[in-house]
């Protein structure tokens, strides 16, 4: 049996499958992972600092402009279709075999997908709110605008509602990403080299029988999987759910 195979068996036998995704889900869909080496090498060559650095909530406050031009110029993927990851996990979904997909993205493109229960640790870049007043934006009041984006009610800053660096993940999304994962029988993580915390850090709530990890590189958590498969998430997810 291949581990294509394999996968799709524990698939159609599981009647509780978690899903956690990262970065790499999205770049097949055309959105650059901002953290690998290209990333690294554009954001210190054009905008002089590392990426975590610009995205972090120290950068919001104290660079609100450079804050801004680099997320309009590299968080924003307008034109970003959903990929055969993102509808292989909808389908799944459809069908009552997938129970909830936990998502280190931004971009929405699981929910574009069709994909209804989506748990997202970082947030979303289509939804926007002042940090004054609480009024909500849509991402297009964000873009319609230069520089730093003001209220129109009271003035204040509209910021993305994402989780910055230095900032604490949304309680209420995590702990129901650790109850969906804890109650999982089947969990696939697909995407993510799990090097960041304390989003990884939700692996420890699994206790089901099968473990699977996609991805295309080597992840610390390799050797604790049941099934590794180093490869593309949308080709395996396609395989591995035909129909």
């Amino acid at each position: 049996m291949t581990p294509i195979q394999q996968l799709s068996q524990w698939i159609n036998e599981s009647n509780s499958t978690v899903f956690f995704g990262g970065a790499g889900v999205s770049t097949e869909s055309g959105i650059p992972d901002f953290r690998s080496e290209t990333g690294l090498y554009k954001a210190r060559e054009v905008y002089g600092y590392p990426p975590e650095e610009l995205l972090s909530h120290r950068c919001f406050l104290r660079h609100p402009e450079l804050f801004f031009r680099y997320y309009r110029e590299n968080l924003i993927a307008r034109d970003a279709k959903p990929n055969a990851a993102h509808i292989a996990l909808a389908k799944l979904e459809a069908r009552g075999r997938l129970q909830a997909v936990v998502t280190q993205n931004v971009d929405g493109l699981h929910q574009a997908a069709g994909s209804k229960n989506v748990l997202e640790l970082h947030g979303s870049n289509h939804r926007q709110y002042c940090v004054k007043c609480g009024a909500r934006y849509d991402l297009d009041y964000v873009l319609a605008r230069e520089g730093v984006p003001a209220c129109a009610a009271c003035g204040g800053t509209v910021r993305p509602d994402v989780v910055l660096y230095g900032e604490q993940l949304d309680e209420g999304v995590t702990q129901a990403a650790a109850r969906a994962v804890a109650g999982a029988r089947l969990l696939i993580v697909g995407g993510t080299s799990l090097a960041v915390y304390p989003a990884a850090g939700l692996l420890r709530h699994f206790n089901g029988d099968c473990f699977v990890l996609i991805n295309k590189g080597e992840t610390p958590f390799d050797a604790q999987a049941d099934l590794v498969i180093h490869d593309a998430i949308g080709k395996v997810l396609a395989a591995a759910t035909p129909g």
